[in-house]
C-alpha cells in the first residue's frame, strides 16, 4: 500500500512538472523571440506605417501640385495668347464700315487680318471656337468668316435656346478672364438643320480696351468641357474626382460626379492649411491646391482614403497576422518539445524508488545571429569592392607601361602613330628629344631560384621599377619588357644628373640585392621618340657580355671593348681527347678538376656568361658522348635539365657547383638509396624544422642531385612542388597561432619561417583569399 501511494505520487509529480516544462520553454520562446517580435509589430503600427501615410500624403501632395502648375501653365498661356492678340489687332483703329469704296477696302483687309489671328487662338486643344464680339457693331469675326450676330449665333455657333440668355449675359461691362457658366453647342453642317454633334462648352471673356468699363470688343474663346476635364483628371486610382472651385465654393469645372457644398468648402479652405487632407461633411477626404493663376481659385481632389492607404493597411494586417503566427507556433513548439523533453525523464525516473532526481535545464541552442553575418558577408564585399578599384585604378599605368614596350620593339616607328596612341592613353612625352634605352637583367642566385614563387618575383620587380622612378619621376620611363629584364629610358633634357653613366651607377646602386645579379646594358643614343626601338636593340645586345661575377654590373660599348676577352669559347680537340681518355681510365676526379681549371682560366682572362655558358656546353657534350660510347642508359630529359641547369648559373661559384653535380650524376658509382625513404625523411625533416631557413641545395646535395632534379623528383613523390608544399605548411601552422594563440602578426611570421611582415601577408593571402587579420576576425567571432 506504501508502494502504491509512493507512485502515484510520482506520477502527480511528473504531471505537474510536464506543465512547469511547457511554461519554462514556451517562456524562453516568449523572452528571445515573442518579445521582439511584439516590439517590432509595435514599432511598425506606430513608425512604419505613419511614415507610409505620411509618405501616401505626400505623394498625393506632389501629384497635385505638378497637376495644378500644368493647368494653370495652360490657363496662362491662353490669356497671354488672348492679350497677344488684343494687344496685335490694335482694334482701337479698327475701320467702319462707312459705305466709302476706299474705307469699305480697308476694312475687309482688316477684317481678313482678325480671322487669320483668331486660326492661331483655334489652334489650342482645348479651344473649340474663338471670335471676336463687337459691342458696338453688328459684327462676329472667328477664325473661318465673319457674320452679324443674329446670323452667325444662328448658323456658326448654335446654342441651346436656354442657355442663350445666361450666355449673352457675359457681353456687357469690363472682363478680363471671365468664364462663362457651361452651355451647349450643337454642331452642324452650314445652312443645315441635321444636327451631327452637341458639345458642353464654357467660354472665356477678354474685354477691349482693356481698363474701359464700355469696351468696343469682347474676344471670347469658347473651352471644349469635355477636353478640359480629361486635362483636370488625375490618372491615380485613390483620386475619385478633381475639381476647379471658387472661393465661394462654387465647382467651375469638375471631372465626375461629387457633389461639394460651398458654405462649408469655403470654411474648410479657411480653417485648413493647403495640401493637407481633411474630412468634408460627407466623411469625404479633400486635398486643395491654391490656383497660381487666379488666387479665388482652388483645384481639389477626392481622394479615397482606403486606396491611398492600402499599404499602410496592409501592413498593419499582416504584422497582426504574423504576431499571432507566432504565438500559435511558440505555444505548438513548447508543447512538442515539453512532451519530448518529459517522456525520457518519465521513462528514466519510473524505475526510481526511493528518490527524486534533481534535474538541470539544459541549455538551449541559440541561432546564429543574422545581423553579424550580414555585417562579415558586407565587410568582405567591401574589401573585395577595394581591391577591385584599386584594380581598376592601377590598369591606367599598366596600359601606359605596354605602351612604352610596344615603341622598345619597334611595334610603333613612325611619329604620326605614336602621337596617335600616346594621346589615346593620356600620355605625355616629347617627340624630339635625346634619350637612351638601358636594359636591366635580372638573374635570382640558385638559392632563391626555386624557393622564391613567381609573386614575390613580381613584387621585387615592382619595387624596384618604383624606386627606378623615384630617382627622376620626369627623366626616366619604366617598363618590363620581358618576365624578368626591366627597360629605363633616359631623357637627357630633363636629367637632374651629370650625365648618362652617372645615372647608371645611382641605378647599379639600387639593383645591389642579395636574391638577384642584375646587369644593366646601355644603348645608343637617340634623338626621337620613335628611335628607341633602336637604342633598346643595342642595349639588348649590351647584355651578352654581362659575366659571371656576383652583384650588379654595367655593359656599355665602352667596358666591353676595354674587357673584352680573346679566349676560345669551345673545346679544342686536344682537350676533348684528354676528357675520353680519362673517361676510359676511370679517372672521373681528373674530369672535374679539369673543369675548374677552364673556370679558373676563364676567371682570370674575364671572360662573359656567354663565352663559359658555351664552354661548359661543350664540356657537358663531351661527357656526354663519353658516356655514351660505353653505355645508353640516360634518358633525354635528364641531358636537357642538365643543360639547363648550366645556363641558369648565374655565379663562378654556380657554375663550380653545377658542375659539381652533373658530375655526381653522371660518374657517380654507389647505388641510391630507397628514394620514398628518403622523401620521407625530409617531409619529416620539413615539418620539424618548418620555422627554419630550408634550401632545396641542401636536400638535393644530400641526395646527390641537382636542385631542379631534386625539385622533379619530390613533386613525383610528393604529389606538389617543393616551394608550395612548404609555404602550404607554414601557412597552416599560421592559421594554428592566428586561432589558438593572441601573437602579434610580426612574431607569427617570425615563428613560422618568414622574413618579414609584408611576405608573410602576401603568401597567407595567396593561399587563403584573405589577410592574417581577416582570418582571425571571421574565425574568432
Amino acid at each position: 500500500m506504501k508502494f502504491y501511494w509512493r507512485v502515484v505520487m510520482v506520477n502527480r509529480f511528473w504531471q505537474t512538472y510536464r506543465t512547469v516544462l511547457f511554461c519554462r520553454l514556451f517562456a524562453n520562446y516568449f523572452a528571445l523571440i515573442l518579445i521582439p517580435v511584439i516590439v517590432a509589430a509595435v514599432l511598425t503600427n506606430f513608425f512604419v506605417v505613419r511614415l507610409i501615410e505620411h509618405d501616401a500624403e505626400r505623394l498625393n501632395n506632389t501629384i497635385m501640385q505638378h497637376f495644378s502648375e500644368q493647368t494653370d501653365d495652360t490657363f496662362v498661356s491662353l490669356e497671354r495668347d488672348m492679350v497677344n492678340m488684343l494687344s496685335t489687332a490694335s482694334l482701337k483703329n479698327f475701320p467702319g464700315s462707312s459705305g466709302d469704296p476706299a474705307d469699305l477696302t480697308q476694312h475687309y483687309e482688316w477684317i481678313h487680318s482678325l480671322m487669320q489671328q483668331m486660326n492661331k487662338l483655334d489652334s489650342e486643344d482645348l479651344v473649340y471656337k474663338s471670335f471676336l464680339y463687337f459691342a458696338s457693331e453688328d459684327l462676329v469675326i472667328d477664325g473661318n468668316t465673319y457674320n452679324n450676330k443674329d446670323e452667325y449665333f444662328r448658323e456658326q455657333y448654335l446654342i441651346k435656346d436656354t442657355d442663350m440668355p445666361s450666355y449673352f449675359a457675359n457681353f456687357t461691362g469690363k472682363k478680363s478672364m471671365v468664364f462663362t457658366k457651361p452651355h451647349t453647342v450643337f454642331e452642324r453642317p452650314p445652312f443645315t438643320r441635321d444636327i451631327v454633334s452637341t458639345h458642353s462648352n464654357t467660354a472665356m471673356l477678354m474685354s477691349y480696351p482693356f481698363n474701359n468699363s464700355n469696351p468696343e470688343v469682347y474676344l471670347v474663346v469658347n473651352l471644349d468641357l469635355d477636353k478640359l476635364r480629361g486635362r483636370l483628371g488625375i490618372q491615380e486610382k485613390w483620386v475619385t474626382d478633381t475639381m476647379l472651385v471658387n472661393s465661394s465654393g462654387s465647382v467651375l469645372i469638375s471631372n465626375g460626379s461629387s457633389e461639394l457644398q460651398p458654405d462649408s468648402f469655403a470654411a474648410m479652405i479657411r480653417m485648413n492649411p493647403e495640401q493637407t487632407l481633411f474630412l468634408n461633411e460627407n466623411k469625404k477626404a479633400l486635398s486643395f491646391t491654391k490656383s497660381r493663376f487666379n488666387d479665388t481659385w482652388h483645384y481639389v481632389s477626392m481622394i479615397d482614403l482606403p486606396t491611398l492607404m492600402k499599404p499602410a493597411s496592409t501592413i498593419r494586417t499582416m504584422t497582426f497576422v504574423l504576431l499571432g503566427m507566432f504565438i500559435i507556433v511558440g505555444g505548438l513548439v513548447s508543447y512538442y518539445l515539453s512532451r519530448k523533453l518529459y517522456n525520457p525523464i518519465r521513462e528514466i525516473k519510473t524505475g526510481l524508488e526511493s528518490q527524486h532526481p534533481h534535474l538541470d535545464d539544459a541549455p538551449g541552442s541559440h541561432s546564429g545571429n543574422e545581423f553579424d553575418t550580414i555585417k562579415r558577408f558586407s565587410h568582405l564585399l567591401i574589401s573585395k569592392n577595394k581591391e577591385l578599384t584599386q584594380t581598376v585604378n592601377g590598369m591606367f599605368p599598366i596600359v601606359q607601361e605596354q605602351f612604352i614596350v610596344r615603341v622598345l620593339f619597334g611595334q610603333y616607328r613612325d611619329s604620326l602613330s605614336i602621337e596617335y596612341y600616346a594621346k589615346e592613353i593620356a600620355f605625355p612625352y616629347k617627340p624630339v628629344s635625346s634619350a637612351t634605352v638601358l636594359c636591366i637583367d635580372i638573374q635570382y642566385y640558385s638559392p632563391f631560384a626555386e624557393q622564391l614563387s613567381e609573386t614575390s618575383k613580381s613584387f621585387m620587380l615592382a619595387e624596384l621599377k618604383e624606386k627606378i622612378r623615384k630617382l627622376s619621376p620626369a627623366m626616366i620611363w619604366v617598363c618590363q619588357t620581358r618576365s624578368e629584364q626591366l627597360s629605363c629610358v633616359l631623357h637627357h633634357e630633363e636629367n637632374g644628373l651629370c650625365d648618362l653613366m652617372e645615372t647608371a651607377n645611382v641605378i647599379k646602386l639600387l639593383l645591389e640585392h642579395p636574391y638577384y645579379k642584375a646587369s644593366i646594358g646601355i644603348g645608343e643614343t637617340i634623338h626621337s621618340v620613335a628611335a628607341l626601338h633602336q637604342s633598346y636593340n643595342h642595349a639588348h645586345s649590351m647584355l651578352h657580355y654581362k659575366s659571371l661575377h656576383s652583384g650588379a654590373e654595367i655593359c656599355s660599348e665602352q667596358r666591353v671593348w676595354k674587357e673584352r676577352s680573346s679566349g676560345d669559347s669551345f673545346l679544342s680537340s686536344q682537350e676533348v681527347n684528354r676528357i675520353f681518355n680519362r673517361y676510359k681510365a676511370g679517372d672521373y676526379k681528373n674530369l672535374l678538376q679539369s673543369v675548374f681549371d677552364l673556370l679558373d682560366a676563364g676567371m682570370r682572362s674575364n671572360a662573359n656568361a656567354d663565352q663559359m655558358k658555351n664552354l661548359g656546353t661543350d664540356v657537358l657534350n663531351t661527357w656526354a658522348r663519353a658516356i655514351e660510347s660505353e653505355q645508353n642508359d640516360f634518358d633525354i630529359s635528364v641531358y636537357s635539365e642538365l643543360f639547363a641547369s648550366i645556363n641558369r648559373c648565374v655565379t663562378w661559384e654556380e657554375m663550380r657547383r653545377t658542375f659539381r653535380e652533373i658530375h655526381g650524376v653522371l660518374f657517380r658509382t654507389t647505388v641510391a638509396p630507397d628514394r620514398k625513404q628518403q622523401f620521407a625523411e625530409i617531409l619529416d625533416y620539413i615539418r620539424a624544422h618548418y620555422n627554419e631557413e630550408l634550401s632545396i641545395e641542401h636536400f638535393a646535395e644530400q641526395m646527390n642531385m641537382s636542385a631542379g632534379h631534386f625539385s622533379r623528383m619530390f613533386k613525383e613523390e610528393v604529389g606538389e612542388k617543393y616551394v608550395e608544399y612548404i609555404a602550404k605548411y607554414r601557412i597552416s601552422k599560421a592559421k594554428q597561432f592566428l586561432l589558438e594563440t593572441d601573437m602579434k602578426i610580426d612574431d607569427i611570421a617570425g615563428q613560422i619561417g618568414y622574413w618579414g611582415r609584408n611576405s608573410f601577408i602576401r603568401n597567407f593571402r595567396r593561399y587563403e583569399g584573405i589577410t592574417p587579420a581577416k582570418y582571425r576576425t571571421i574565425h574568432q567571432s
